[in-house]
């Protein structure tokens, strides 16, 4: 994966905020871990992953990596590779999975802190019909509510297939899926850093999340 990291990706993330990265990891391996998530935690079947959020049109599925562990590991496996294109030292926040639907957007938004340098991965598409990531032109310095497009915002459309990738700055720059999707569902893997010495590196392993959590409890 060091072939990630050229000058020409390094350019185009610190210069537009994203960088595709075409087939980061082989799709027959992505199609072999996300069977394995299904078989192990019977994704289908258990309520507990299923989701609707105001991000997405439709019902998905979504496993963070606390609830499986072999998310996790991927994630640390993928940061020397993320910290070499962010040109950074960076720390793992959080990272999860999702299922979409056919016919089914995602609202173009920008994200919260523990979302610095961020990389969407597409892992399986059930048609193999690729979906577009877009990425907005602007850097933003605040984060404006959610639209179904870019309004008069220029953006780039990276059609993704099964094992393509797009590393993008997620706090600064709005992104979505404004097409539908083609598939009858795709799965897709969302992995997030910090800059460990940046102004968000108390986001790292996503601190913030989890104190609010334990004080809820409390």
């Amino acid at each position: 994966m060091s072939g990630y990291a050229s000058p020409a990706h390094k350019d185009s993330y610190r210069s537009r905020g994203y960088a595709f990265l075409d087939q980061l990891l082989p799709p027959l391996v992505l199609q072999v871990f996300h069977g394995r998530m299904q078989r192990v935690l019977n994704l289908k079947n258990t309520p507990e992953f299923r989701s609707q959020t105001w991000l997405v049109t439709m019902p998905t599925i979504e496993v963070y990596s606390m609830q499986y562990p072999p998310m996790a590991a991927l994630h640390w496996g993928l940061t020397p590779v993320a910290a070499e294109l962010a040109g950074c030292e960076l720390l793992p926040s959080y990272a999860y999975f999702r299922v979409y639907q056919q016919g089914d957007i995602c609202v173009v938004h920008a994200d919260r802190e523990a979302c610095e340098h961020s990389l969407s991965l597409m892992v399986e598409l059930a048609d193999g019909q690729p979906w577009a990531l877009c990425i907005g032109e602007d850097e933003i310095d605040r984060s404006p509510a959610p639209e179904l497009g870019f309004g008069d915002e220029g953006y780039a459309a990276l059609p993704m297939n099964a094992g393509d990738a797009v590393m993008y700055r997620g706090v600064t720059h709005r992104h979505g899926r404004i097409d539908p999707n083609p598939n009858r569902w795709s799965a897709h893997l969302f992995f997030h850093w910090v800059d460990a010495n940046g102004p968000y590196a108390d986001h790292a392993f996503d601190k913030v999340a989890l104190d609010k959590a334990a004080q809820a409890k409390a």
